[in-house]
């Protein structure tokens, strides 16, 4: 069996199951078992593939056939030019995050901040601030142990452990440190929304990180409360936020004396980060 028929098939099976992605799930997962790149496959169609490789290739589209993530089978997502090792104790890193980040970058460029990542997931907000912001150092906490396993592997794969310190703890256990920079991308999504949720999502990602209390801000709000004491004067607090939760999330930061600083809308124009300065 030759490389396109292989591909066809392992397409059709996902077509069957209404994964939009098919052809792309089907060549990405090719590719992975005859450790060449997608666009190499292109150029060795005729190549037979073993009876061992087929079998590997068959075990993956059964896992991505039951909407596993790509990432999670794989065990990697790029992220701000780097592949990151990822497992299912961690969100997948996502490009609205990736504008984030940029943004941070931008402000703090020839500065040195010291930075606190809230729920740190797999360390790829702070890993990525930290490898562009040379002269920066940072922290990063997550209530997840296996979140900060992984974060920890990130960090010396990059080598970055030297600037960076992961702890298995609550944010609010955090005491008589200051901050330049806070940051965070914490659960928003509302209980019952989890539901509606895409089942790639849903079924694979940890809840733990997706849900936000009833009206999604129950993680925000403490985030907000919390950095307030935590922050130095100027400090810059930088959240990542849902859909539409902007004009709620606004008038508590006013009254903890933020000052909205920059606000990003991601591809569909909607205010997905916020930054704003501590002028208390």
């Amino acid at each position: 069996m030759n490389i396109t028929k292989i591909i066809n098939s392992g397409s059709d099976i996902l077509r069957q199951k209404k994964i939009s992605s098919h052809l792309l799930d089907s060549e990405l997962i090719l590719s992975k078992v005859l450790n060449v790149t997608r666009e190499k496959l292109l150029t060795i169609d005729k190549q037979e593939i073993s009876i061992t490789q087929i079998a590997d290739f068959n075990k993956l589209i059964e896992r991505r056939k039951k909407n596993e993530p790509i990432a999670y089978i794989f065990k990697k997502k790029e992220f701000w030019s780097k592949d990151y090792f990822v497992n299912n104790a961690t969100l997948i890193p996502r490009p609205e995050t990736e504008l984030l980040v940029e943004q941070i970058i931008k402000y703090f460029k020839n500065k040195k901040p010291f930075i606190l990542d809230v729920g740190t997931g797999s360390g790829c907000i702070l890993l990525s601030l930290l490898a562009e912001i040379k002269k920066s150092k940072g922290i990063g906490v997550d209530i997840s142990k296996e979140a900060i396993e992984v974060a920890s592997k990130n960090a010396i794969g990059f080598g970055l452990k030297n600037r960076s310190k992961f702890y298995n703890r609550s944010f609010n256990k955090i005491f008589n440190q200051k901050f330049d920079l806070i940051v965070s991308n914490p659960p928003y999504i509302k209980s019952h929304e989890i539901k509606n949720l895409a089942e790639d999502i849903r079924k694979f990602e940890p809840r733990i990180a997706l849900e936000g209390g009833n009206d999604g801000l129950d993680v925000i709000k403490k985030v907000i409360y919390k950095s307030k004491n935590i922050l130095k004067k100027k400090g810059m607090l930088a959240l990542e936020i849902g859909y539409g939760q902007f004009k709620k999330i606004s008038p508590i930061l006013k009254l903890q004396g933020f000052r909205d600083k920059f606000l990003i809308k991601d591809y569909r124009n909607n205010i997905r980060c916020i930054l704003t300065v501590l002028d208390k």
